[in-house]
């Protein structure tokens, strides 16, 4: 065998040796965080779907591993999370967060779900001011009020204007738990979030006027500027508004043409004939005359 082919043989063979020993070095001196996957955290999660209003047991939560950074506001025992109420709904396998569950001593049900500095005011409603029952918990309605206006002469009758709006409703009779799909529910009574101030109002337009709910989009916060209306507005011309009427096709006005009158010649006067007077001659010895008569005598 080629002498000079061993050697070239012999020293890949060492070069492939010497790169191997190195790359297991390498290998065997990594950090052993970049071996491992990464860093657990325990954090509470749900056992099973928790609606709003449930008080929270034994049962309901447990103890886990969590990968990764501990979640904002999350629970890391137990303890932390029993006997409170939530207030927003949680799902399975969910952690368990302070935003979502009611303060501590204030247990389950609906009061949970009041914000401080806010009330639950419960006003009567049939299936017109409920809106055929889409006034469910989680939307948002407008209130009206319609009377008359203490102190006006009642020219302009009843009056109508918007009280609050964007109200939400917390509860639909003793139901508070919403609805995904937004069914109506028939109930008497329902429950709105509102400011001790707005609670007021509520409360004394319950008593002296009528109310009507106006359904709006949840995700419409817009306030409108409303001035109200009155009875007398309506059936005023000047301040209603009139429908659009689809334009009228105009046909040519034939032209009256007036007769032509004939101009009638004046009658005509027959002019009496002229008479010839009757003239005499009168002799009387040498003289001589005539005598003019108008007419001629009358000979008998």
């Amino acid at each position: 065998m080629n002498k000079r082919f061993v050697g070239v043989l012999t020293f890949a063979f060492l070069v492939a040796a010497g790169a191997s020993l190195v790359l297991y070095r390498v290998l065997i001196s990594r950090p052993a965080s970049a071996k491992q996957g990464p860093a657990m955290v325990h954090v509470v999660l749900a056992n099973k779907n928790l609606e709003v209003g449930t008080v929270l047991k034994e049962e309901d939560v447990r103890l886990a591993e969590w990968p990764g950074q501990l979640p904002a506001g999350a629970a890391t025992e137990p303890k932390l999370v029993l006997g409170r109420g939530v207030t927003t709904a949680i799902y399975e396998k969910e952690p368990i967060l302070e935003t979502r569950l009611a303060a501590k001593g204030a247990g389950g049900g609906m009061a949970a779900m009041i914000p401080p500095g806010w009330r639950a005011v419960a006003v009567r409603v049939n299936e017109v001011v409920g809106v055929a029952g889409f006034v469910v918990p989680g939307m948002h309605v407008d209130v009206l009020i319609s009377g008359s206006t203490p102190g006006s002469n009642g020219s302009q009758g009843t009056q109508t204007q918007t009280l609050l709006q964007n109200i939400e409703v917390l509860s639909a009779g003793q139901d508070y738990k919403k609805d995904a799909e937004g069914k109506p529910v028939a109930v008497q009574v329902v429950n709105m979030l509102v400011t001790p101030s707005q609670a007021e109002q509520l409360a004394l337009a319950a008593s002296q006027t009528t109310i009507q709910l106006v359904l709006r989009n949840p995700l419409d916060h817009e306030i409108a500027k409303t001035s109200g209306t009155a009875l007398g507005r309506l059936f005023n011309n000047s301040s209603a508004v009139t429908a659009v009427t689809p334009p009228i096709e105009t046909r040519p006005r034939p032209v009256r043409r007036e007769p032509v009158r004939i101009a009638q010649a004046a009658p005509v006067t027959p002019v009496a004939p002229k008479e010839t007077p009757f003239v005499m001659e009168i002799i009387s010895g040498k003289d001589k005359r005539e005598q003019k008569f108008a007419t001629a005598p009358e000979v008998k």
